[in-house]
């Protein structure tokens, strides 16, 4: 297998653990200043968790909810800029559920804006008086990245937390060349220690990527305990890198020829069954 032309056989992915409070302006400043700490330390794609600046839970979307672009995507736009790195921030859902594919060769962006079904997201998004989640990706020269372009290190599947449970998913991700899948989840203390890291294991040994997880930082203190341990796996399902549960940074270097290796010892695109079985997208 080959990687695509001109992409980076290595970059550096860096899953930021927010803790997450009750004032938006105080949970944008601090991501923001840990996007920087980030870029700081090689990162080229960071990606931020679930529901990054409000609490998490649907209760709280009239308050927190905004246009897009709006407070939120401005700021991470400007500091996706100023650092030059490709951010994560969130999850755009015009329905119910979003798939988001971001194609990484090198030297403009692509992304495809997938609408299927889902429950959860990021951002608390006001349009035309509906409430919705919300996932904006930004690329390093701040541009919101929703239509077909180019992006610049391997090709990415973006889910949000409950599709981590969706086999389907991330296969169709697979099968459209992606190398790295990111669910922004909330997993709490029941599901979180039994499913969390099994879950990410199976997608990863299934489809042959990289998976990571962005969670946010866990505060016993809220209405909603967040399970925390943000990881990043390998698509032999080893854990590479995993956090606690505290507030911090996680980062990972995505190795493509790693990856690459690992599809040829054991080809499973090319052995698959397609005379017996399927999985394909559908238009919602």
């Amino acid at each position: 297998m080959r990687l695509p032309g001109r992409a980076m056989a290595t970059f550096r992915l860096a899953l930021i653990q927010l803790h997450v409070s009750p004032i938006k302006s105080d949970n944008l400043t601090r991501a923001c200043g840990l996007i920087r700490e980030a870029a700081k330390q090689g990162a080229k794609i960071v990606s931020l968790p679930e529901c990054f600046n409000s609490p998490y839970g649907t209760k709280y979307f009239p308050e927190y909810a905004e246009k897009i672009p709006g407070d939120s995507t401005q700021k991470l736009s400007e500091v996706a800029k100023e650092c030059s790195v490709f951010v994560i921030g969130g999850n755009f859902l015009p329905s119910s559920f979003l798939a988001v594919i971001i194609t990484v060769l090198y030297s403009e962006y692509f992304l495809c804006l997938c609408v299927l079904l889902s429950m959860k997201g990021s951002i608390p998004e006001e349009d035309a008086g509906r409430l919705y989640n919300t996932c904006a990706v930004f690329g390093p020269d701040g541009t919101l990245l929703v239509k077909h372009r180019k992006v610049t290190y391997c090709r990415v599947g973006l889910g949000i937390c409950y599709d981590l449970r969706f086999a389907e998913l991330a296969q169709i991700y697979a099968q459209r060349g992606c190398q790295l899948l990111v669910y922004p989840g909330a997993f709490n203390l029941t599901t979180g220690p039994a499913h969390w890291e099994l879950l990410q294991r199976g997608r990863a040994v299934d489809n042959q990527v990289y998976v990571a997880t962005a969670s946010p930082a866990r505060d016993d203190k809220a209405s909603y305990v967040a399970w925390g341990h943000s990881t990043v796996v390998t698509p032999w399902g080893e854990v590479l890198a995993q956090a606690g549960t505290e507030e911090t940074i996680v980062y990972s270097d995505i190795d493509l020829t790693k990856l690459a290796e690992i599809r040829q010892q054991i080809p499973i695109f090319s052995q698959k069954r397609s005379d017996l079985y399927a999985v394909e997208a559908k238009k919602p």
